[in-house]
Parts: structure tokens; sequence; C-alpha cells
């Protein structure tokens, strides 16, 4: 099947104006941002869906509009691998020779075939009406041709066609199944351990929609305070944490808005909390977060050091990240210093703070709920990049805490080679510096493995993957 120019209106044939539709309009300005500018979904769909609500007005753009667009978005996302191998069964070349715009439409065109209750006709009318407006007319009927193949079978029905069969790649069949790189699924698959059942329960968490969590910040909001709004329920594991039902908007929210409170997921509400809770030796006093963009857990520490009458230092190499430490910062009831610093060379003298939180760049492969778009742009090369950045960053901060203070490693990836192995390297090489266990600072936390160091999954724990370590210097 071809992708077929535009051509020259029939004799005698009068011309339809297409129909602009704003929502699927908007979903594929988001795709088309994301694929062209690396941009990421959740910094775009908002400016997007303001400049909807404005243009359109508030009747003709409403809540289910932009639930909409959001769900076709975030959704297209999630199952582009899928979509990527049911489309290549249905056209009469690599993907790779279709112009991006047109592999967009289709795109969105076969999650609403394939991942939607919108009916079929519906959808292969709206997503031809939509190529009409953003492609032509001669790439309509190329969109047309190829969505009624599509149209033809159910999800499970082309997986069928287009996986291969899991006991001769089981990989590539997870692959193509859950819509993850192969080497992610490899990655999670050795990080995870066990059989398959865990696994495609951990892919398929990858690709829910993940609920929005709140933090109330110790001294200036409280839990109850937030639960008090619509659509809040109590968080799992954090004393602090609140969860908003689908439909649920932060921005709405009073404390949210004055900075009292934050969107964090659960999973780096526990982080924090396991550092400042880590028993210590001595003063407790100074407290650091070394890689503190942008701000989540600076905020968090803040306020718990506060309660304490500790003081944070939280640094953040790049100037505009350092801002955005400083306004979640903003309000904090104790003493804090934002700067911006390298933190593999950095200001402060050896030994000088009793806690230290380093969490640091990665992959990103814990948030994939989050950030749907980043398996389709992380390769396994990028852990070559990532790998002596960690190593610097830990060892800086094992020199930055004082003999019987307590350092807390910790990762957005579940990846081996970004969490135990940058550990394991430390250990090796500082014989000054020895594990806690961990797991009985993140009370009630069931499926927390063998320890000393803690593994959070979105399957078991309802959480973003976050990995931590926590180290004691001894000498």
């Amino acid at each position: 099947m071809s992708d077929t120019s535009r051509g020259p209106r029939k004799p005698g044939k009068p011309y339809r104006r297409p129909k602009k539709d704003p929502v699927r309009i908007l979903a594929f300005e988001a795709l088309r941002a994301v694929d062209e500018r690396d941009a990421y979904a959740n910094l775009v769909l908002p400016p997007l869906l303001r400049k909807a609500r404005e243009k359109e007005g508030p009747d003709k753009f409403d809540g289910r509009d932009a639930a909409l667009a959001t769900e076709l978005v975030y959704g297209t996302l999630r199952r582009q691998g899928t979509y990527d191998a049911v489309i290549s069964a249905c056209v009469d070349r690599p993907l790779r020779e279709v112009d991006p715009p047109v592999l967009d439409v289709l795109s969105l065109g076969v999650h609403q075939l394939l991942g939607t209750r919108i009916p079929t006709h519906a959808a292969v009318s709206a997503s031809v009406e939509l190529a009409r407006v953003v492609l032509g007319d001669g790439r309509a009927k190329f969109v047309n041709a190829v969505l009624r193949k599509v149209a033809q079978d159910d999800l499970d029905t082309w997986i069928e066609r287009v996986a291969p069969p899991y006991d001769e790649d089981p990989e590539d069949h997870l692959a193509v199944v859950h819509s993850h790189p192969r080497w992610v699924v490899s990655a999670l698959w050795d990080s995870l351990g066990g059989g398959r059942a865990g696994i495609e329960r951990l892919l398929e968490a990858d690709n829910e929609r993940p609920e929005v969590t709140l933090v109330a910040r110790p001294g200036r909001a409280t839990a109850e305070e937030l639960l008090r709004e619509e659509a809040a329920v109590a968080g799992r594991w954090s004393p602090y944490a609140v969860r908003l039902a689908e439909g649920g908007e932060p921005g709405a929210i009073e404390a949210v808005r004055d900075g009292r409170a934050g969107v964090q997921d659960e999973g780096s509400q526990l982080v924090a909390l396991a550092l400042a809770n880590a028993p210590l030796d001595g003063p407790d006093e100074k407290w650091l977060d070394g890689c503190a963009g942008p701000g989540g857990k600076a905020a968090l520490l803040g306020a718990l050091a506060a309660e304490r009458g500790a003081t944070l230092l939280a640094s953040e190499k790049q100037p505009h990240r350092a801002g955005l430490v400083a306004k979640a910062l903003r309000g904090n009831p104790g003493p804090y210093q934002v700067i911006a610093a390298d933190g593999t060379r950095p200001p402060w003298r050896p030994g000088s703070f009793d806690r230290v939180l380093m969490d640091v760049p990665c992959t990103g492969l814990g948030a994939l709920r989050r950030r749907p778009e980043a398996r389709w742009r992380r390769r396994p090369e990028d852990l070559e990049g990532f790998g002596p950045l960690q190593r610097a960053l830990l060892r800086t901060a094992l020199d930055a805490v004082r003999v019987g203070g307590v350092v807390g490693y910790a990762t957005c990836s579940p990846h081996l080679a970004e969490t135990r192995a940058v550990v394991d390297d430390l250990l090796k090489q500082h014989p000054e510096a020895e594990l806690i266990d961990a797991r009985p600072l993140l009370p009630g936390v069931p499926d927390l493995g063998d320890g000393p160091d803690v593994q959070l999954w979105p399957h078991l724990h309802g959480t973003d993957a976050m990995y931590l370590a926590l180290i004691r210097r001894t000498g």
C-alpha cells in the first residue's frame, strides 16, 4: 500500500472542507512535539490544553475533551511498539519510510481502534478527517486504507499475528505484546528476577495510567487537609501522601498552588523518609541533597530537617533546575540554602554533613508510566554515559558525609548497572563504607526483597521503580 501524494480533484466532484476536531488536532500536535523536539508529553500537554480551552471556549472544549486528548496522547505513546508492529503489517514499506506526521496520524487512529471503546466507524472517520486537515486529501486516502485494514481485527488477534511466539523468543514476544523495546524488557527482567508472571505484571503496570500523588510538606500542610479535597484518598505507604482519583486536578488545590503541598510519587517520598529516619551516631544538624533538581525530594527533606532543627543544603548543577529547587523550597519552615554547583566538584568541605541524599541522573526506566516516550528514546549505550557520573557522585556523597553519617544513593531506574553495580563498586573501593538495611525504614511496605537495599516496583507497590541504598561512613 502506498502513501499517495495529493492529487487533483476529480472534475465535477464538489470540494468538502475537512471538519476540524480540536481534540484530535491537539493530540496530533502533542505527538509531533514529542517526535520533532524530543519534548515530554507531560510538559507539552498542559499548555496545549490551556490554549484549546481559550480558543474554543469551555462550552466547546470541556473536561471530557481534555480527558480524551490526554488518553489519545498517552495511550498512543505507551502502545507505540505494538501499534508500529500492526501498522507495519498493513503497509508495503518499512515504517522508517513512512513520513513521521503520517505515522502519528495512523498511530492515533490505531489506538482509537484497538485501545479505546470508540466505535470503529467513528475512529476511522475521525482519523481520516484529521489527516485531511493536517496532511491533505492524498495522504488521507492512505490513512483511510491502512486503518480499514487494521479495523478488520481486534487487538488480541493482531498480537497473535505480529508477535513471535513466547516459546520461540520470550523477550521479543513480550516487547511486542507490552510495547517496550526488547533491551528494556531484558533489563527489567534481569532486575526483577523470577519467571514470566512477574515481568508481565511489571510491563502491564508500565502501560497503566499512574495516579496523581500529592505530598503534604510537614510544617506547612497535612495529609488530613488534603484528604478534605474532592477525589482524594490516603496514600498507601507514606504518611504525607494523598492520592487523587481519576480526574483530580492538582492545580485546583489551594495547598498545591501555595507550595505547601506538591505532586510527588510515593516512591520518591519513601526514599526521602528512609534517609531522614536512618539511625545516626552523633549530631543531626546538617543535611545535603546533592542532586536536588527539580526539588520534590529537597522540599520534603527541608521540611523534615526543619522539624529537627537541622539545615538543608540543596545543590543542583543546572542553574535553571536550581531555580526550580528554590521555588519548591520557598516558604520552608526552617533554614535552608540552594546553590548551583557540580556535585562531582563540590564547593563544600569533606565530612560536612550528617545526612546526604544523592538521587543521581539515570535512564529513568523506573518512571515509564509517567514518561512513556522515554522508553523509545533511551538506548543501551546511554548506560555507558551515566555509569561514570553515577559513581563519581556517589563517591562525592561519601566524602561529604562525616564519620557515622549516612548517604542515600537513589535512582529512578531499576537497571542493575545503575543500582547495585554502582553501590558494589563503591563498597569494594571504600572499606570505610557499609550498607544499612533500608527495609525497616519503609514500615508497612511489603515485597522489599532480601535487602539491605530496596527496589520499589509499579506492579508491587504502585510507585515508580525507585531504588535506594543506605550507606554509613564508618571511618
